[in-house]
């Protein structure tokens, strides 16, 4: 392989190479080496230090973590570089891009990094004969701000890249071709297949569906994704986020994750029929397990405060863990067809916040835990799903309720692992207490003077 890559850097003129690895709140952290390095660290792997487990999505420094922290000076992990991961952006041809998994300095799998979280659930359902394919589709706010006028405005008053509710449009497609030509080429060329991209309803937002693949790549490419669309919008002088809920009065942001097993050699889709008007015994029984495990982990699906905003009636947010087919309002869609290769289920619980690694983890296990535990769904919804009552369906609405819920979670640890849910709670935890301690604008006005 060694020799491989330097014929490739030497054919490409490479010249520098950007290493980066994904933290738990989904933050591509990176860095520049030499190529000198680069070489060396094939080998050898490389020090990152591992504060990027031991602070929040805004660098604040957690106070509970007991992975790393001011008690173990918050030394390096070691970072081992996956030569499969090997990209190039378009307009930076002499840069190689590789994404690192997270190592502790015996060699084994950090327990906070996400990507070692999903290769292991990868490998379990390996173990047990599948392949599991996935896919994420997300929508997403583009604005004509750039990262100094937001922080100069305060986030507030921000200009949409276009006006009005237009979803589905052709018109604004047409009016924005240069930015949606840009997304797709580059896109293309960085190894994040774009199945489709249309305008979504509300002013600048769009949604962007990636081509189904092996989970691991199908993680890459979703966290990919998101900072790459960044990374576009800002050479048009354009800002883009991806947060579940950014304005009170317009819809939130979607993140759905599509998913279906395959056999070993993934040639058969193993949720499908001859009959293909329901899903197989194999599938039921993921869908047993994926729905009935989703309020326990929903603070994996929606891991942020903000990401509960979307949690209210009419937003096209599931409220409880329903199912039916072919059915927008149910936390897992099942779709049939067309074909038996398009057999799969579509969890719609998750927003566009996800950490793409840590949701599809999540979904897979859980799927894995209802095979062999052979759990049937319960009753399929038909109609409104959201306006069903039964409490054992419920979902956390706030994301306080949700982390009790994981941290009280038998089957939560079994399916994700002791390590990762204690680290992962404790952040979370850390993330309500900062939310608790804040004043928001609202209050300000709403009780300033009047109290």
């Amino acid at each position: 392989m060694t020799e491989e890559l330097r014929r490739s850097f030497e054919e490409r003129g490479i010249r520098k190479v950007k290493v980066g690895g994904f933290d738990v709140d989904g933050v591509l952290r990176g860095k520049y080496i030499s190529l000198e390095k680069f070489w060396s660290a094939l080998e050898k792997g490389f020090g990152f230090c591992d504060v990027i487990f031991g602070w929040d999505v805004s660098d604040q420094l957690y106070d509970n973590a007991t992975v790393t922290g001011w008690s173990t000076g918050y030394p390096d992990a070691l970072a081992r570089i996956d030569t499969a991961t090997f990209r190039v952006l378009p307009d930076a041809p002499d840069t190689a891009h590789f994404l690192v998994d997270f190592h502790t300095q015996d060699g084994a799998p950090h327990p906070a990094c996400p990507r070692n979280l999903l290769k292991s659930v990868r490998q379990r359902a390996a173990d047990a004969g599948f392949a599991a394919r996935f896919s994420a589709e997300f929508e997403f706010w583009v604005f004509q701000e750039t990262a100094d006028s937001l922080h100069r405005k305060g986030f507030r008053e921000l200009d949409p890249l276009s006006p009005g509710m237009f979803g589905y449009s052709w018109l604004r497609q047409g009016q924005h071709q240069a930015l949606v030509d840009d997304i797709l080429d580059t896109c293309a060329a960085y190894d994040i297949e774009i199945e489709g991209i249309h305008t979504e309803t509300g002013p600048g937002v769009w949604e962007a569906a990636i081509r189904y693949d092996d989970v691991l790549e199908a993680a890459d490419k979703a966290a990919l994704f998101k900072t790459t669309v960044k990374h576009i919008c800002a050479r048009h002088d354009l800002s883009a986020t991806f947060m579940a809920k950014w304005s009170p009065d317009l819809p939130g942001s979607s993140g759905h994750i599509h998913q279906s097993l395959w056999d070993a050699h993934a040639k058969t889709n193993l949720f499908a029929t001859a009959a293909t008007d329901r899903l197989s015994e194999t599938g039921l029984h993921y869908l047993g397990g994926l729905v009935t495990l989703a309020p326990e982990l929903t603070a994996i699906y929606s891991p942020f405060v903000n990401s509960y905003k979307r949690y209210v009636p009419g937003l096209w947010a599931p409220l409880n863990a329903s199912w039916g087919v072919e059915n927008r309002t149910c936390g897992s869609r099942v779709i049939l067809g067309p074909g038996q290769s398009a057999a799969r289920i579509e969890l719609r619980q998750t927003g566009a916040d996800i950490n793409p690694y840590v949701a599809m983890a999540a979904c897979l296990g859980s799927g894995l835990h209802g095979i062999e535990n052979e759990i049937a769904p319960p009753p399929e919804s038909t109609g409104d799903a959201t306006a069903a009552s039964d409490p054992s369906l419920a979902l956390p609405l706030t994301l306080e309720s949700a982390v009790d819920a994981l941290r009280n979670s038998e089957a939560a640890r079994s399916v994700l692992g002791e390590a990762f849910v204690d680290h992962y709670v404790r952040t979370r935890d850390w993330e309500c207490r900062e939310y608790n301690r804040s004043v928001s604008e609202w209050e300000l006005r709403r009780y300033f003077e009047a109290v």
